[in-house]
């Protein structure tokens, strides 16, 4: 039998290499297995760390807002939380709310057919323009939004395309059930959820870190019945324009706040400037006749002319080229009773010039007439007053010209002429009931009770007998101003108003209608003054609210309604005595009274 050769292994038939001889381990090489041991577990613990690392960038690159919006896949529909809280009115009705909504945008680098991309989006969203959409796709910008708050129809239109590097953001957008109504008032957001006009804009960081409703003290009920009263005497006196506010007298509460044009806020932009303009608040202007009443609660405020007291109201004034006269000659001098009555103007220059220009600045200073209102809307205007403040200007303010106020500042200031002679601060936020309402005498208690007999004085004998709601014991004050054009005034371009309140007796709401650029119709005998056009708006408007504002219907002709309201054109606050009953005729039957302590049979 044959022996292999050395080095030959007889079951593989390969070479193998005999194991060497064991050597003693020295002492370097003990070292370098340590050594390596050591890298070997330091390798390890980088690994761990830059790992962990990884990790962290990952969740920060997909996961963290803060950078940029997550690719979200379209079928990745679950609602955000809603970080802005809802606007309601005084009875919880809802003003303003946010819905969750999708948002579409794209990441250009993941895009690799840019104009086929372009041309199936512009194909789902057709608004969208194929140009601008294309140059956003080939740009080198890692986000672009594509558009903003989809529809779900929409967003179900782009899902089914499947397109690469277009993602869905979720967000949230603004949505108003009243839509018009309220819509000078709440105002709007933009596309960033952010307010830009109204209680919006006024309180966005309220509503961004306080999940409360934002109660207001408006009333929807009520803004629908001015609404529709307001766009009735445009419709027809052909006007351009209206105001409207409903207001409480006791704590300076807008009940109310209405302005035509309106707009619809979920799509604001684009407008005409008209139409987002609010009249009731920055809109300021001549007041005409209405500014009277200031006027006269000054005078009598002063102590040094009484309701009784008479002013020429027949000679004419001049000054320089301009004559001030009547709008209806009259033909003997006026009480301040009939001054205030029959609106006169001469009769109420007199009565200014009496006091003087320092007397009146200061008064009309303390009722706010020089500074905007404190109440809570961007949208408020600058009082435009005269300065210097020269004898010409208070004779025309007298009057109501030559000084120009917005609505709210009139009713704000009208309030505490009846209201006990108290100015409240206005606000459209509802008042918590347990928490006194701010306030300052302006004028004292007996001058408003005065004041009061004088509105009444005007709805039952004066200017505006159209504005009565029977029951309602209606007062008020009509005024009427030709608008500037230039530096004249246009004899055909008018301001034409009511100041209503009610009632009268125990005074709780201003009802004040403004109406801009009213025209005469064959009705009216071709006038458009206040007395024509406003005032029975306001009549009709009372009727319905006061039901719903829980004031009852009185007998106006009660001896406490009578007492409380009695005035006549002599400045007489007691009222005549009522006539005795007729006398009985001779031979009638007269029913016979039993005698005291006797019960009939």
């Amino acid at each position: 039998m044959s022996v292999p050769p050395p080095g030959i292994d007889p079951a593989h038939g390969a070479y193998s290499v005999p194991p060497p001889a064991s050597k003693p381990r020295t002492s370097l090489s003990v070292a370098l297995e340590q050594s390596r041991n050591r890298l070997m577990v330091t390798a390890a613990m980088v690994a761990v760390v830059f790992s962990a690392i990884g990790v962290k960038l990952v969740d920060a690159t997909l996961f963290n807002h803060a950078a940029e919006p997550r690719p979200r896949m379209a079928a990745e529909v679950d609602a955000p939380p809603v970080n802005r809280a809802d606007i309601v009115d005084r009875n919880g009705n809802l003003l303003a709310t946010s819905l969750a909504t999708q948002s579409l945008y794209a990441d250009p680098k993941l895009i690799s057919r840019p104009d086929e991309v372009a041309r199936k989006l512009t194909t789902a969203l057709p608004e969208l323009d194929y140009k601008d959409l294309l140059a956003k796709l080939s740009g080198d910008k890692r986000f672009v939004w594509i558009k903003r708050n989809l529809t779900p129809k929409q967003q179900a239109a782009v899902f089914r395309l499947g397109l690469p590097g277009v993602y869905f953001e979720r967000e949230e957008r603004r949505f108003y059930p009243a839509s018009n109504l309220t819509s000078h008032l709440v105002g709007f957001t933009g596309v960033d959820n952010n307010g830009l006009a109204g209680l919006e804009q006024q309180f966005n960081k309220r509503l961004t870190t306080d999940p409360k409703p934002l109660q207001l003290s408006i009333d929807l009920r009520l803004q629908h019945i001015m609404k529709k009263e307001l766009q009735t005497t445009i419709d027809e006196f052909s006007a351009i324009g209206a105001a409207g506010i409903i207001y409480d007298v006791r704590n300076g509460e807008v009940m109310s706040m209405v302005s035509l044009p309106d707009f619809d806020p979920h799509n604001p932009t684009g407008l005409d400037p008209d139409t987002l303009f609010n009249r009731a608040t920055l809109g300021v202007y001549e007041m005409g006749s209405t500014f009277k009443i200031f006027n006269t609660a000054m005078s009598l405020d002063s102590g040094k002319i009484r309701v009784s007291d008479t002013f020429d109201t027949i000679n004419n004034i001049k000054v320089g080229r301009f004559t001030i006269r009547e709008f209806h000659a009259f033909k003997h001098n006026l009480t301040v009773a009939e001054v205030f009555q029959e609106s006169s103007n001469l009769g109420s220059v007199r009565m200014a010039l009496t006091l003087g220009v320092q007397h009146q600045k200061s008064f009309l200073t303390k009722l706010g007439m020089t500074r905007p209102t404190s109440l809570e809307l961007p949208e408020n205007g600058w009082p435009l007053v005269p300065n210097p403040w020269r004898e010409v200007n208070t004779m025309t303010i007298s009057f109501g010209h030559g000084m120009s106020v917005s609505p709210m500042h009139t009713v704000n200031a009208a309030a505490s002429i009846i209201n006990g002679g108290v100015l409240h601060p206005p606000t459209l936020l509802k008042r918590d009931p347990t928490v006194e309402v701010p306030g300052e005498q302006v004028i004292s208690p007996k001058t408003s009770a005065m004041m009061r007999r004088l509105f009444r004085f005007v709805v039952t004998d004066g200017t505006a007998k159209s504005a009565n709601a029977k029951g309602y014991v209606v007062g008020g004050k009509t005024g009427t101003a030709d608008k500037q054009k230039g530096r004249s005034y246009a004899r055909n371009s008018r301001m034409s108003s009511f100041l209503g309140a009610f009632p009268m007796h125990d005074p709780r709401y201003i009802v004040y209608v403004l109406i801009d650029e009213p025209k005469g119709t064959k009705k009216t005998y071709g006038f458009a003054t206040g007395g024509w056009v406003a005032a029975p708006a306001v009549g009709r408007i009372v009727k319905q609210i006061g039901p719903l504002l829980g004031v009852q219907p009185v007998d106006e002709a009660s001896p406490d309604v009578i007492n409380a309201t009695y005035i006549n054109t002599a400045g007489q606050t007691t009222p005549p005595a009522p006539p005795p009953p007729p006398a009985q005729p001779k031979g009638s039957t007269v029913a016979s009274v039993p005698p005291a302590g006797n019960k009939p049979r």
